[in-house]
């Protein structure tokens, strides 16, 4: 199961980020194209576990948006959602000029506020 391995990986780029803010973090949003191979499920299970081992993350919540799979057609210079592996254009011209869909991000951190304001 790589999600383990990815989560590790995911909290140990935050640690290093943010050294000082790290026991601070309350969420981490992630945002995983479908052709990145990553199961939300998976990763929430493999956060749960990882729980377990590093307790101080106990009160951190972990939500994968999943993002769809966009692709730019040359004919008509637009972007196109592909839709069951299919990767035609509206146009009908094929594509495999891949925009979207490849990523695995962190695109959002909540931290704590300081009690001092």
């Amino acid at each position: 199961m790589h999600e383990v391995s990815v989560v590790r990986n995911i909290f140990k780029a935050l640690e290093e980020a943010y050294p000082k803010r790290y026991e601070r973090i309350v969420k981490v949003e992630i945002e995983a194209g479908l052709l990145s191979n990553i199961q939300p499920i998976l990763i929430q299970n493999a956060f749960e576990a990882l729980k377990t081992e590093e307790t101080h993350l106990s009160d951190v919540e972990v939500e994968v948006k999943l993002l769809p799979i966009l692709a730019y057609c040359t004919d008509c210079q637009n972007n196109f959602e592909v839709k069951y592996h299919r990767f035609v254009c509206t146009c009908g011209k094929p594509s495999s000029k891949i925009v979207q869909g490849e990523e695995l991000q962190i695109s959002k951190i909540d931290f704590k506020q300081d009690k001092s304001h």
